[in-house]
């Protein structure tokens, strides 16, 4: 394995950058931190619809999310694939077609994500948000979706992770990330499939281990400010607890 990694590192990294099209690890990367970072509006909207007290908002957020959770990525991305080319008139590369497909299908993800995130904001904050004059839309700027995106930290983490181990379904559409640049590697071996794909395991182990050590640590983080947030707000300012944003 040192000898591939030796002969083909550079192209298992980066492809064929700076002489070609950028591929390898360095494209997998930037497909899913593009994904994530693209379909993290989407996700809000539908979380917030998610929660929303018009029923007509509500179901239709909850039918994209249940559609889309029961649809296998490999179809969405066959379905970009052939689709979006179809409607836009334009022939779009098998980056942006990959990028299509994990935006829809991560938006329906990230979406419950920040549906929990919203739902475990304490309602006597929301209460008392409303109790001062804010309306609904500066009550979820201002107070609830500061603290919900903030304690859904690890969760998106955790998602980033999924969606980089997802993206290693791009070299279906000859997308030129690391598991396809794996497959090239192969093709020009022929002797040494085990070896190859063992490596490449390993990338993808290094790499989304160091991802859930952080996401473990950013949810030790969130949970010690939480607990000095409630030990704060427990102790008025003669020493006795107080009661404050509790849920009914």
């Amino acid at each position: 394995m040192l000898d591939i990694l030796h002969n083909y590192g550079v192209m298992l990294l980066v492809g064929q950058y700076p002489n070609g099209p950028l591929g390898g690890l360095a494209l997998t990367l930037l497909l899913a931190i593009a994904s994530l970072l693209l379909s993290f509006p989407l996700a809000v909207l539908i979380g917030v619809a998610r929660t929303s007290s018009l029923a007509p908002v509500r179901n239709l957020a909850t039918g994209y999310t249940f559609l889309v959770r029961s649809i296998p990525l490999v179809l969405l991305i066959f379905w970009a694939y052939f689709v979006v080319p179809l409607v836009t008139g334009v022939n779009i590369s098998g980056t942006v077609t990959m990028i299509v497909a994990l935006v829809v299908y991560e938006g329906a993800f990230l979406g419950e994500v920040v549906r929990a995130g919203i739902n475990a904001v304490p309602t006597g904050q929301v209460e008392a948000s409303r109790a001062i004059g804010l309306s609904y839309a500066q009550t979820l700027r201002k107070v609830v979706l500061p603290q919900a995106l903030f304690n859904m930290l690890p969760s998106i983490l955790n998602q980033f992770i999924l969606i980089t181990k997802n993206t290693s379904l791009a070299y279906l559409i000859g997308t030129q990330e690391v598991t396809f640049a794996a497959y090239q590697v192969n093709n020009q071996l022929l002797t040494q499939p085990f070896q190859v794909y063992l490596l490449l395991a390993g990338f993808y182990f290094v790499l989304c281990f160091s991802l859930s050590r952080l996401a473990k640590w950013l949810e030790g983080a969130v949970a010690r400010k939480r607990s000095g947030v409630r030990s704060a707000a427990g102790s008025g300012s003669d020493g006795q607890p107080v009661l404050v944003g509790q849920r009914k």
